[in-house]
C-alpha cells in the first residue's frame, strides 16, 4: 500500500486547494484485507472506497469475490460514500452494474498505452488522450447503463466509467511506475504469463510518460465534488 499512498500525497498537492483538503491531516487511508479476511469497514465510518488492483480473477464464482461483489452493491445503493475502481476494482464495479466482466480474446495490455477519450473523460481528466500504465488481460464487456463511459483503447472498449458523487474508474492503473512495471513484466515473463515478444514489447513503452498524477488529482476532485 505505500506506493499508492505516497502517489496520494502528492496528488493532493497538485490541486492547489489547501483551504479544502490538507494532504497532510485530511487524508485517511485504511487498509483492508478482504482475500484472507472477512471484515469490511462500515459504511457509517468512512467517506469513500477504494478498489484496487488485484491477482484474482474479477468474474470468478468463489466466496470472497462474490460478499466483495455483494459490499460493491451495498455501496452503490447509498449516496454519501463514494467509490472508486483501479483494474480488478474497475470490474467489480462493473459486475455489481450487471455488465458482463471476463477474459479478453485480444489478449493482454501491458505497460503504457493511450486511452482515447469520451467528452465526458476529456472534461473530468482535463486533456484529450490518457495515457496510463496498463497491466490486464481481463475487461468489462460493456459500459453498463447506470454509467458514463470515460474513455476505450483498440483492445479495451471500456477504459473507465463514472456516475457523479458515486463512482470514478479505470481499467490501467495510475499508482504504477516504470519499476513497478518491469518487476511485474519480468516476473510474469519467467512464470510464462508474457512471452518474450510480448515482455519486449511491453519493456519497450514501460518508461514512457504517462499521466498517473494527474489522474490521481482527478480521484481527488472527484471525492470533493459538492
Amino acid at each position: 500500500m505505500r506506493p499508492p499512498l505516497r502517489i496520494a500525497v502528492l496528488d493532493a498537492k497538485t490541486l492547489g486547494l489547501p483551504d479544502r483538503l490538507d494532504p497532510g491531516i485530511d487524508l485517511q487511508i485504511s487498509r483492508w484485507d478482504i482475500v484472507s479476511g472477512t471484515e469490511y469497514p462500515r459504511l457509517e465510518e468512512i467517506d469513500a472506497v477504494l478498489l484496487s488492483g488485484s491477482r484474482y480473477n474479477s468474474y470468478e464464482d468463489v466466496p470472497w469475490i462474490n460478499r466483495l461483489v455483494e459490499y460493491t452493491q451495498a455501496v452503490l445503493a447509498q449516496d454519501r460514500v463514494r467509490l472508486l475502481g483501479i483494474c480488478f476494482g474497475h470490474q467489480i464495479v462493473g459486475r455489481a452494474l450487471g455488465a458482463q466482466v471476463g477474459r479478453n480474446d485480444r489478449g493482454w495490455e501491458i505497460a503504457v498505452c493511450d486511452v482515447d477519450l469520451t467528452a465526458k473523460g476529456k472534461k473530468l481528466f482535463g486533456m484529450d488522450k490518457l495515457r496510463i500504465q496498463q497491466m490486464h488481460q481481463d475487461i468489462v464487456f460493456e459500459c453498463p447503463p447506470q454509467a458514463t463511459l470515460l474513455g476505450s483503447s483498440p483492445r479495451c472498449a471500456v477504459q473507465g466509467m463514472y456516475s457523479p458523487r458515486r463512482f470514478i474508474t479505470v481499467q490501467g492503473h495510475p499508482e504504477f511506475n516504470e519499476e513497478i512495471e518491469i518487476e511485474i513484466i519480468k516476473n510474469r515473463t519467467e512464470v510464462g504469463f508474457f512471452s518474450e515478444n510480448q515482455a519486449q514489447e511491453g519493456l519497450s513503452r514501460v518508461g514512457n510518460e504517462h499521466d498517473g498524477i494527474s489522474m490521481g488529482a482527478t480521484f481527488l476532485r472527484f471525492l470533493l465534488e459538492a
